[in-house]
């Protein structure tokens, strides 16, 4: 397994940028695919986006695509999300997690311990 931590969470007004980065130790991180996951209160987590290993395939939730990009930089062992124009809606915990390719977390077995973002209306 992979171990995770984010950074980068925080509050800010509607229509602001956050940019979220997740740490992960683990020599084999590269071969994971590595996801960005958000739960709000009551809420199921969802999927926010995900990029492969190879870095050239990404995927997101049709609600971020066109504000959120995710990147990660194998060298270091690092992914992030640039979260742009954000919204209300956007308020949740974010977690980082590393598995297979795929939009559920079933896919995902490494978890982050999570980062809040509050957008303000």
């Amino acid at each position: 397994q992979v171990q995770l931590v984010e950074s980068g969470g925080g509050l800010v007004q509607a229509g602001g940028s956050l940019r979220l980065s997740c740490a992960a130790s683990g020599r084999t991180f590269s071969r994971y695919t590595m996801g960005w996951f958000r739960q709000a209160p009551g809420k199921d987590r969802e999927f926010v986006a995900a990029i492969a290993w190879k870095t050239v395939h990404t995927s997101y939730a049709d609600s971020v695509k066109g504000r959120f990009i995710i990147s990660r930089d194998n060298a270091q062992n690092t992914v992030s999300l640039q979260m742009n124009g954000l919204k209300p809606e956007d308020t949740a915990v974010y977690y980082c997690a590393a598995g297979n390719w795929g939009t559920n977390p079933s896919d995902y077995d490494s978890w982050g311990q999570g980062t809040q973002v509050t957008v303000s209306s």
